[in-house]
């Protein structure tokens, strides 16, 4: 059964001055005060959309909760924008958003990249909105916020192979999940096939990862279309020819390399598909054509309710955004609270995709565990796992620490 939460602690509309095009923010939960998620901008995104996503975080947050671990989860949150990000007005939009929403950057809502907006972009726009930062609100908690910075900073400015840590490790997350699906299933990476929907952050860095586990990437998928070979894409080589929004140059295709539709992805013959890049994409009609096992939300809500019963109901599993695509978040706490930034460099890296490696295999695997034992599907499974674990974090921490929460904060949901 889905976890029983409140209704949004906050949720406010804001109309640009200057476009009239809106943005949104929506606070779901707050943990000592502070929340976290990231700031996404596409045509056509709406309050319920960004509703759902801030949820989405609350859950995300809560299921990385550790009590031995010195990053302590905050509340969910989500901000989203309707507007194209390559309109020409798409930046000065985003900076008269974060002006407007400053107050709420300044003392409660940590952000960051999310569809449409890369983290250099979204700093930049901090910066132009007169801004510190965009997880300024976290700073008062913690031990050393000088050296936390630093850590910050640092891993920031790791590279491995010519692309950014910070781009890399939520990827590293999702390819983990599928892993400890295949090796819960007893099935082979050497013989499993791979669709990808998705080719920017977080598609191409978990196409890069499942196919040097051994996977076969079989199809991927961007804004020009599905490119195609059963019997493998050169990953790497596409990575390369790929612009900042993740859309690959056909001239670095291969002669056996095919172009399809936009939507042939979903009937890959693959066992896994991975969609990495808009909401909705998982429909009740358009599920039908799935063939694929196993099913990776890499992106935040890519299969509708319906169509996840009918994929059950046949035979497919769900693997759900909230667990999923929690790595990027996760990383950006540990690290920031200290878990994790001790090393330098090419360790760095090792140490960030160690610790991602090995959180996202326990929690998947208490996923799975649980959905075994409830007769549940995995987001079944993680929604109760969510709700054994709301009440100890808000116990233990309160809605706004633990003197708001004496004068009569919000009970836990």
């Amino acid at each position: 059964m889905p976890v029983t939460t409140p209704p949004p602690f906050m949720s406010l509309t804001w109309t640009d001055h200057v476009t009239g095009r809106r943005g949104f923010l929506v606070v779901d939960r707050l943990v000592r005060g502070v929340c976290s998620g990231g700031l996404r901008m596409r045509p056509g995104c709406t309050l319920d959309e960004v509703a759902g996503l801030a949820r989405g975080m609350t859950m995300k947050e809560a299921l990385h909760y550790d009590p031995r671990a010195r990053y302590v989860p905050l509340g969910g949150a989500k901000g989203g924008i309707d507007c194209d990000p390559r309109a020409p007005e798409a930046y000065g939009v985003l900076v008269r958003y974060l002006r407007a929403m400053g107050p709420y950057v300044a003392s409660c809502w940590t952000t960051g990249e999310d569809l449409g907006l890369t983290q250099e972009v979204v700093d930049r726009a901090v910066a132009d909105a007169g801004l510190v930062s965009s997880v300024q609100a976290v700073y008062p908690l913690l031990d050393d916020e000088a050296a936390a910075r630093r850590r910050l900073a640092d891993a920031f400015a790791v590279t491995v192979d010519g692309i950014g840590l910070d781009a890399l490790v939520g990827g590293c997350g999702v390819a983990e999940s599928v892993l400890t699906a295949l090796d819960a299933a007893g099935a082979e990476p050497g013989r499993t096939r791979v669709a990808v929907q998705g080719f920017g952050t977080m598609g191409g860095a978990t196409a890069r990862f499942l196919a040097r586990a051994g996977l076969t990437v079989v199809a991927v998928a961007d804004v020009r279309g599905t490119v195609a070979n059963p019997a493998g894409l050169d990953v790497e080589a596409l990575l390369a020819a790929r612009d900042a929004y993740g859309t690959v140059d056909r001239a670095a295709l291969r002669p056996d390399d095919r172009e399809l539709p936009g939507d042939a992805w979903l009937a890959a013959d693959a066992e896994v598909l991975v969609p990495a890049a808009v909401s909705y994409a998982i429909d009740a009609a358009n599920q039908e054509r799935i063939t694929a096992r196993w099913i990776a939300e890499a992106a935040n809500m890519p299969v509708r309710p319906e169509a996840e019963r009918l994929l059950a109901a046949r035979g497919v599993t769900v693997l759900p955004d909230v667990v999923v695509n929690s790595a990027t978040n996760a990383w950006w706490w540990w690290t920031l609270f200290g878990d994790i930034g001790a090393a330098r460099g090419a360790a760095a890296a090792e140490e960030a995709f160690g610790h991602v490696r090995r959180a996202m295999r326990a929690l998947v695997g208490r996923v799975l565990d649980r959905a075994g034992r409830d007769g549940t599907t995995p987001r079944a499974a993680a929604h109760a796992l969510v709700g054994d674990r709301l009440p100890e974090i808000t116990g233990r921490f309160g809605w706004h620490g633990p003197a708001a929460r004496a004068e009569g904060a919000p009970p836990a949901g």
